[in-house]
């Protein structure tokens, strides 16, 4: 069976959740460039706001997918734990791809 193609609401969630994954990804490098390596604190003041403002959109995404999308409360759950640890968000993304959870639900 054909994936049912995703909802603006879904291409929306797919975004946040890959500028979450990015902006995690450039804070860890930043991280290890300032206390690993000690060479620079730049990645960090660069990507410690961008990543704050992009966990915040993707909540926000989360919350407003759940009501739009009408996804169970389990996948509104899921979502939103996984902005917590680095970069779970993107194969979150293709899993609820897969399940359909990004596609307009007929009633």
């Amino acid at each position: 069976m054909p994936a049912k193609p995703m909802s603006p609401t879904g291409k929306l969630f797919a975004t946040a959740a890959m500028i979450e994954g990015v902006t995690w990804a450039g804070l860890l490098i930043g991280m290890l460039l300032k206390r690993g390596l000690e060479i620079t604190d730049l990645g960090v003041r660069i990507f410690g706001p961008l990543h704050g403002m992009a966990f915040l959109f993707y909540v926000v995404v989360c919350l407003y997918a759940w009501i739009k999308l009408r996804w169970p409360l389990w996948a509104m759950l899921v979502a939103l734990v996984a902005a917590v640890p680095p970069l779970v968000t993107v194969p979150l993304e293709m899993w609820f791809r897969r399940l359909g959870l990004l596609s307009q639900r007929t009633p």
